[in-house]
């Protein structure tokens, strides 16, 4: 029997200065990657090198969540940036967790845009492109972690980066399969069980399912839980072990593209 390789990541490292946010430590005991802030939505250099080193010593594999310059918003606010600009920040951010994981032992294995930056790749194709340039000049062997049915993923591609599906566990799809805004009603999926469930259905059905039912055929990958939500890690745990117990292996990002 042929058992499928599966990826649980969270967005970490989001805390920066004398400001908490989430539980790190705990999550960290539970997902097989990381997304590690660098600083321009939220973290900073000690947070990061701590996220890295703990990360390192729990076997979870770490990548860079390059965002706009935002932290008072939390990179969740548009920012009309042009691309030369977008593209030299994002190669500065993945360079400053570089050396963060150089120091601890580590290296960068993937990138995954954070936030607004990430919604607005999904859609506009030109965006799309310049985050997959910046990676590619960087360093065209890494992973482009990209949300599943994305403009983002047609541009990896298109580049021949590596590139794995996401999905979300905790956030729910439009129609076009981008994400339903987090200003509208119903755009968060709360609590263990249902994200379970909803990952579940994703899985099993291999598709992206909306709030009204439509279904997108994907490949889901990678399935992210969002380390700043309140239960964020009963949600990561209850995912692991439901996942485990319908027979998925869960490994690295590196691992699912049989790179480690």
């Amino acid at each position: 029997m042929n058992v499928t390789l599966l990826n649980l990541n969270a967005d970490l490292g989001e805390s920066f200065g004398p400001w908490e946010m989430g539980n790190d430590a705990a999550m960290l005991d539970v997902v097989n990657s990381a997304n590690v802030a660098c600083g321009f939505h939220a973290g900073d250099p000690l947070v990061m090198l701590e996220t890295v080193s703990t990360a390192a010593s729990r076997g979870v594999s770490v990548g860079a969540h390059p965002s706009f310059p935002d932290l008072q918003g939390f990179g969740r606010r548009r920012m009309d940036v042009p691309l030369p600009e977008l593209e030299a920040m994002i190669v500065y951010q993945i360079g400053a967790l570089e050396a963060c994981a150089r120091v601890k032992g580590m290296r960068v294995t993937h990138v995954k845009p954070h936030g607004a930056l990430s919604n607005i790749a999904c859609a506009d194709r030109k965006v799309a492109d310049a985050v997959a340039h910046a990676v590619h000049r960087l360093d065209p062997a890494l992973i482009l972690l990209a949300p599943a049915a994305s403009q983002l993923i047609a541009a990896g591609r298109e580049l021949g980066l590596p590139v794995v599906e996401e999905i979300f566990a905790d956030r729910a799809y439009l129609d076009d399969g981008n994400l339903v805004p987090r200003s509208q009603p119903g755009a968060m999926v709360h609590g263990a069980e249902a994200s379970l469930k909803h990952v579940m259905r994703m899985v099993e059905e291999r598709a992206l399912i909306s709030i009204n039912g439509k279904r997108i055929p994907v490949n889901p990958q990678s399935i992210c839980v969002h380390g700043d939500n309140d239960d964020a890690v009963a949600t990561a745990r209850a995912i692991r072990e439901g996942l485990l117990k319908a027979g998925f292996e869960l490994v690295s990002i590196p691992r699912l593209l049989g790179a480690e």
